[in-house]
Formats: C-alpha cells, structure tokens, sequence
C-alpha cells in the first residue's frame, strides 16, 4: 500500500462544507437531519456534478434499480474523494456493475434469518435473544448490505413486519431476554415512533437487555441529538452498536454525536465488516480501533464480509483477518482488538477466529506462542492426589 499516515487518520476534521460550499446551505440546514435525508445524493448526474466515474461505477449507478438503491447523505457525500476511484469510502457507497455478478457460493440470504423468523420480521437464532427488523430503510446503502434483498425497497423481497405478533411472541417466550433492534437503521424513525418501541419492549418483563443496531452516527450524525439521547436514556440498560469501517468516516460531527449518546450512559461498540480495498490491512484497522477509543467506543466485532450475492469484489480472504489480528493483539491495547468472526453460512451464526497461538497440548503442558513469537510452557492443572504422588 502507499506510504500510511497515522496522525492524518487519527485527526478529527470537519465534513463540512465541502461538495455544498456555496450552495446556499445555511448552518442551521446543515445541522438538520432533516435536511441532510431530503438532500441525499442519488442520482447520476448529481453524483457526477463531484465524482469523476469509472465505467464500473457509472454502469453500477444506473442498475441500482434492480438490486439495491443509492442514496448517500450530504455529510457522508463528502468525505469521498472526487479523483480517487479507490477511495475507501468511495468504495463502500458509489455501486459498481461488479454488483451484478454473482458466483456459485453467494446468496441472497447468506445468514439465513427468514427461516429463523416464527413471525415476520422477528429472528430467532439464539437461544435467548432475538433480532426484531423495524425498518427496511437507511439513510445510506452500503454495497455490500447483507439484507439487499429487503433493504432499500428495490430487491428481490419486501420487509414485512408484523408488530403485534411481534411482541405478542417476544411477551410469551420467556427465554428471550435480549432484543436487538435493526433493520434498515432504528435511528430513521421518529423520536416518537422509536420511544413507543421501546416503551412496548421495556413493559416485557423477562426482557433485560435492549441494544440498536446502526450506522446513523457514521452516516448522519445530526441524528443524534439532545432530545434522541434524552429518550434512549430512559431504556436503560440499553446498548448500541455502530458500524465503522474506516477512521476517515470518524469525523469532528461524528465524534461529537457519538460523546452525546456516552454521556447519555449509552455503552458503545462497534461492528465493522472487513472490506477489499477499504479496511484489509493492519495499518488502518489500528488507526481505526485507536480512534474509536478516542471516541468512546469499544471496538467490538470485525466480520469477514458475508457471502452476499455481488460482493465478490468487496470480499477479503479469512487469512487476511487473522493476519489484521495477530498485528493488533499485544501491539496494542486489550480494549481496542475487535473479536473476528464469521457468521458463517447457511444460519449457523458467529463463529470466532483467532491466530494460532496453541502450539501443542497434551494432559500435563500447554504450549503458547506469544505475539513476538516466543513460546511458554504453561502446565495444566492436576489432580490433588497426583500432585501428592
């Protein structure tokens, strides 16, 4: 890769004005979430008015209509680089006619969640916890979005939610203590609309634990505002988990609303997706975990890309994921490695990877390898009796 600057990634800067400089964009409109999902960049010639296209991204842009729609807020529209066909946030945003081609192994639902649906709209895989589907729409569309096929309103099916059956089944299985909320984004509802949810969910006794799945923060971090945190702030114990894949999406707005949801005694984690081109080198995912830090969140998991039908350009080998792991693990802090998994095909839900730190093991002894790769001979626990032998 080119030379790598860590302190240019780890920096905090603005995303605005850029592409709306002298557009008549007033403060206050640029403060509006409101007006950022109004003024989403979707369509070619708007696109084209900043970004100098490939081929593969102008054919892209005019089949979004059959897979999965474009659409890239403002604050977001700005943090491409016009001249740079391989920008990282480029790549996770503007389609690309690699989209339409499909191999062998990919599929249109790769975690297999609408089978695992005993009403619709409601996941149960996990034993005692559910993924509840509120929305099909985002205030951006990533290419590489597992849930294309009803995301966006334009793939191969339609989001059905049946929201009393819903919580009807949630309040008559007890097992279920965890509800984790997604879609499409929670954030696009309504304040409104999000605190009636909740309310529902919070009456469910046996239901402990809610958390938010969203990319609002990175994509629209207007959104946060005093009067959202000021609401999520009365479900607690309630949990959020970001989706960041690059320390370039991590800017001053964002940080600022990410600071908002902390202090609002919101745990944060992050989810990010291992991306060809993006995010697949040590360099960057180490300035991304550190910067997340910086922003109050615990980078929590990073997944290999899922077998989604067009993601074939998208997607990385599993080794470059452990090779990602073993240059974080002891070069820096705990807090800031990421879990590695795969959610792995077919619905057999996450499955952790990890470097080989295991040499060998027998009955008496363990032996490790450490990060510099020096081995430790660690002896397992006997018996009482053999120990007195």
């Amino acid at each position: 890769m080119a030379s790598f600057d860590y302190d240019a990634e780890v920096r905090f800067s603005s995303a605005a004005p850029g592409y709306w400089s002298g557009r008549d964009v007033s403060p206050g409109q640029w403060a509006d979430y409101r007006w950022h999902l109004k003024n989403r960049v979707q369509r070619l010639d708007r696109i084209e008015e900043h970004l100098a296209l490939s081929e593969e991204e102008r054919s892209g842009i005019l089949l979004t209509g059959t897979k999965l729609a474009s659409a890239v807020t403002p604050h977001y529209f700005n943090l491409i680089e016009a001249d740079n066909p391989g920008c990282p946030i480029r790549r996770q945003i503007i389609p690309r006619v690699e989209e339409t081609f499909a191999d062998s192994h990919e599929m249109t639902d790769p975690c297999a969640e609408d089978s695992h649906m005993p009403v619709p709209g409601l996941v149960h895989r996990y034993p005692d916890r559910v993924l509840f589907l509120v929305t099909d729409r985002c205030a951006s569309y990533c290419r590489y979005c597992t849930r294309s096929r009803v995301v966006s309103g334009v793939g191969e099916q339609h989001l059905e939610t049946q929201w009393e059956a819903a919580f009807d089944y949630l309040e008559n299985t007890p097992e279920v203590r965890d509800v984790l909320l997604s879609g499409g984004d929670p954030l696009l509802l309504s304040d409104a609309r999000l605190e009636r949810i909740l309310s529902r969910l919070r009456s469910i006794e046996h239901i402990q634990f809610v958390r938010i799945g969203s990319r609002m923060p990175i994509f629209l971090p207007q959104r946060i505002t005093p009067e959202l945190c000021e609401i999520l702030s009365r479900h607690h114990p309630l949990f959020i988990s970001i989706h960041c894949n690059h320390p370039r999406e991590l800017t001053a707005e964002v940080r600022e609303g990410l600071e908002r949801l902390a202090d609002a005694g919101i745990p944060l984690g992050n989810q990010s997706v291992l991306l060809r081109g993006v995010n697949d080198c040590v360099e960057i995912q180490r300035a991304l975990v550190h910067k997340l830090l910086l922003c109050r969140v615990k980078p929590y998991y990073l997944y290999q890309c899922d077998l989604i039908k067009g993601s074939a350009h998208l997607r990385t080998p599993i080794q470059t994921g452990l090779e990602i792991m073993e240059g974080l693990r002891g070069h820096t802090t705990g807090y800031a490695i990421p879990q590695f998994v795969i959610d792995a095909p077919g619905g057999g839900g996450k499955i952790p990877l990890n470097p080989d730190y295991v040499v060998r093991s027998d009955e008496r002894n363990t032996l490790l390898r450490n990060y510099e790769g020096k081995e430790f001979l660690y002896p397992e626990a006997q018996e009482l009796g053999s120990l007195l032998m």
